[in-house]
């Protein structure tokens, strides 16, 4: 009766182990399975030869703090005022440009006006003397020569270079022979200069 009981305990024994090999052939494949597949998705560059790991993935790895990402915001709103700042300054002086060659024309256009006002003067003021210097040709001598006694006598010679040359000579034959004189050197001595270059060799 002994005997028989331990033969069938060894059974149960035997048994039971065979169960549980079994059972453990069946977890075990898929606890290696499940542990490897999170290794690998976790870092797949750990499974890789360093030679193919790209290093600018430790590019990736570097974290912004909330300071950096402030300042390079505040960077860039300093240079973006900078450049509006630069445009505004670039606009203000084609403006004072566009001021400054618009007076530069209109200066111009003054000048060119005056020129022409002092032109038609000068013309006018040409043809009232040689409206006079004919008045004064077309007198009688001896009152003429009453006349030109009592001008100066730089102005005198201007008029008598403007009457014709025989009767500017009848006009200061008879004028005070002191005044006769220092005319006549007047009028001798108007444009002495050219004909001294037009004498020296």
């Amino acid at each position: 009766m002994g005997i028989k009981n331990s033969g069938r305990t060894h059974v149960l024994l035997t048994i039971g182990v065979l169960f549980t090999i079994a059972g453990g052939t069946r977890w075990l494949p898929q606890a290696f399975a499940t542990t490897g597949a999170d290794s690998l998705s976790s870092r797949p560059s750990d499974a890789l030869p360093k030679s193919y790991v790209d290093e600018s993935d430790m590019v990736r790895k570097v974290c912004l703090t909330g300071d950096l990402v402030e300042a390079m915001e505040q960077d860039q709103k300093s240079i973006e005022q900078r450049i509006s700042d630069l445009r505004t300054e670039e606009i203000r002086f084609q403006n004072r440009k566009m001021e400054l060659d618009q007076q530069a024309e209109d200066l111009k256009a003054i000048q060119q006006q005056l020129d022409d006002r002092w032109q038609r003067m000068a013309e006018a003021a040409n043809q009232d003397i040689q409206h006079l210097a004919q008045m004064y040709g077309a007198m009688k001598p001896d009152q003429a020569a009453g006349i030109f006694n009592q001008m100066d006598a730089g102005f005198a010679a201007g008029f008598l270079r403007l009457i014709p040359s025989d009767q500017a000579g009848l006009i200061l034959a008879n004028m005070e022979n002191e005044k006769a004189y220092i005319v006549s050197v007047k009028i001798a001595s108007t444009n002495s200069d050219l004909r001294n270059d037009m004498v020296t060799p």
